[in-house]
């Protein structure tokens, strides 16, 4: 059983968890591997996704993890909540709770929001996305997929590229590498770099070309620009010059070096085509491990101290 009963930071998540995690994650793997892709482990509970930010890859995944553990899965998208009618995120939570939903996830544009439904409801809360601060379950499915392909993950060293102030993949993968015993180093432009890039607790640098011989993994970042004011670089072609992973680059990285991106791409911008489509990106398989990871998640937090629950 996990020691945690919410999961909205990563770093409220202890090795032994995160290890615990990711080897659920590889049964529930081989499960939807099967033809028929479904168990009876939570059934007769009910998960609500709750995304009051757009999403379709991470809605989905979760959706696609609640139902195949036969959990009742209810979506409820931002124009469809109270939340347009003023109702307060608080508010919406007792409201949930009173209809005894026993796992939400939440998405959110603002830093912070799970925990006002953690504090407001009964329910088990995992934060699907809060503002530039956390995406815990992406940092999951990223070690998962470091650890399949390459076997391991201590002593690994991750380069993230990109967008790092705004980016809450690199918020919750900085501290999980660390977790993990692996070393993160972030990379980019000054005016992508947060305020004081040194609190992410990674080392930081601004010359791709100079680190990159030394990356097990290069995971490149998206451009948020709904997330920015203004452009903080001169052109999208002058920054996939400087930070964009194309074939010269790739070919001298490591042989068994690995390209990683949360998506969506920009091709072009943080991926080239050729890479994105080569054998060294593994993004297809972030993607699937993403249902894997969130059943184990589910699993962990609703039936995996259950005995009843889980032999159901």
């Amino acid at each position: 059983m996990l020691t945690c009963r919410h999961l909205i930071d990563i770093r409220e998540v202890s090795a032994e968890d995160v290890g615990l995690i990711l080897d659920t994650a590889s049964s529930f793997k081989e499960v939807n591997e099967r033809r028929i892709k479904k168990l009876p482990t939570l059934r007769g509970r009910t998960v609500i996704n709750l995304f009051l930010e757009p999403s379709t890859r991470t809605r989905t995944s979760f959706e696609i993890a609640a139902k195949r553990l036969s959990a009742d899965a209810v979506n409820m998208a931002g124009s469809a909540s109270a939340a347009v009618k003023g109702e307060s995120l608080r508010d919406t939570a007792r409201t949930l709770s009173a209809m005894a939903c026993d796992l939400i996830v939440v998405r959110h544009r603002y830093s912070g929001a799970p925990y006002i439904l953690a504090d407001a409801m009964d329910a088990c809360v995992v934060n699907g996305g809060d503002g530039s601060h956390q995406h815990p379950t992406q940092a999951l499915l990223d070690l998962f997929t470091i650890r399949e392909r390459l076997g391991r993950l201590e002593g690994l060293t991750v380069g993230i590229v990109g967008d790092i102030g705004h980016s809450r993949v690199a918020g919750s993968l900085v501290p999980a590498l660390r977790t993990v015993g692996a070393r993160p180093v972030v990379i980019a432009p000054a005016t992508l770099m947060p305020a004081r890039p040194e609190a992410l607790g990674a080392e930081v640098a601004s010359d791709f070309d100079a680190v990159l011989p030394e990356l097990d993994v290069a995971y490149m970042l998206r451009i948020q620009g709904e997330r920015m004011e203004g452009m903080p670089f001169p052109s999208l072609r002058e920054y996939a010059r400087f930070y964009g992973m194309d074939g010269p680059r790739l070919a001298r990285m490591k042989p068994e070096a690995i390209v990683m991106h949360p998506g969506p791409m920009n091709r072009g911008v943080e991926v080239t085509s050729e890479v994105a489509d080569s054998p060294r990106s593994v993004v297809l398989d972030q993607v699937n491990a993403g249902v894997a990871v969130r059943m184990a998640v589910m699993y962990l937090l609703l039936g995996g101290a259950d005995a009843d629950a889980a032999a159901a």
